[in-house]
This record gives structure tokens, sequence and C-alpha cells, in this order.
């Protein structure tokens, strides 16, 4: 079954954030949304169809996540031990997933029977962008009441290099990334 759509809400909110990349979504991590930056972000991501599009998929499968990931072994961690929390709240679509990923990914298979469970929370992600550059972005999870439905946001303070890398990354991603 295809993934719920984002609520109009928080597809609102999507555009609200610019330019900081921002994305909805549900409990395994299906990318159900997201703005121009949050696409332009994770390289690559938008050129995949929209079903496809999984942040978890991407950390393991996409060549371009070891590059854009500057710690892509935490990265993958953490994305791992967040599945295991979907198991119970989406049992299906997460033993889908995980069964792709493990017959696709050595690394997957290995940490997904480690059994570490966490649920993600907010923290510092550091990137390594081939427009943008090495920047290290805080980033948010809010959740929404009932639906599964969550924003990842990233974000930087006004006046940094990091900002001013967010503005770049937003004009780049308006000529180069639809709109998800």
């Amino acid at each position: 079954a295809a993934p719920r759509p984002a609520r109009p809400g928080l597809l609102l909110m999507l555009d609200s954030l610019r330019p900081s990349p921002a994305y909805v979504l549900n409990d395994v991590n299906d990318v159900l949304a997201a703005n121009p930056e949050g696409l332009a972000l994770m390289s690559g991501l938008g050129d995949w169809p929209p079903g496809r599009r999984n942040s978890i998929r991407y950390t393991f499968l996409h060549p371009a996540a070891r590059t854009v990931f500057a710690d892509w072994d935490r990265v993958a961690r953490n994305g791992v031990a967040h599945l295991h929390t979907a198991e119970l709240t989406a049992p299906g679509p997460t033993a889908a997933l995980a069964a792709e990923l493990a017959a696709a990914s050595g690394e997957f298979a290995e940490l997904w029977n480690r059994q570490d469970v966490r649920v993600k929370r907010g923290g510092e992600t550091a990137f390594r962008h081939p427009v943008i550059g090495p920047v290290t972005l805080a980033n948010e999870i809010l959740a929404t009441a009932g639906d599964g439905q969550r924003m990842l946001v990233y974000q930087a303070g006004p006046g940094t290099a990091e900002h001013d890398a967010l503005v770049l990354l937003a004009m780049t991603a308006e000529e180069v990334t639809p709109r998800g």
C-alpha cells in the first residue's frame, strides 16, 4: 500500500520553513513531502520517484549518501535503530523495508540484526555537499498527533556561515530540484 500523503497543513509548513531543508516523514521514514532545499540537501534523493524516497533507503542504497553524510556510520546506525521503533506502529511497512534493505546491503543487515532501538531526536548532522561544501546543521524532529507523520527540519542560526550555506542551497535548489 502506498504511504498516506502528507497533511495539507504540513505542506504549508514546509514552505514557511525555507531556506531550512525540511521533510514530512512517516513511521518508516518514507519522505511524504520535502521542500526544494530538503531534496537538494540529500543529493540525488529528488532523482528517485516519490514512492521510492525514504531517508533510510537513501542512506544505504544511494551512491551519494556516503559522501553527503560526513558521519555516515552514525547516520546509518541511528536510522536502523529508529526503524526498529517503527515495528510497533507500522509492522508491515517496517518488515517490507527491512527485507528490501537487508537483501541489498550487508551493512544494513548487520545493523538490523543488532536489534538496537532508538527514537530519533534532534541533534546535529554534518554534511559534505557538492554545492555548499561542508556544513553542520542542527536538526529537530517535530511529531504530529496520531497519524505517524512528523517533520524533520535542518536549520542554522541567522547570520552564521551555515545559514549563508542554506541560502545558497535554496538558490540552487530552485533551479534544479523538482518539488517532492
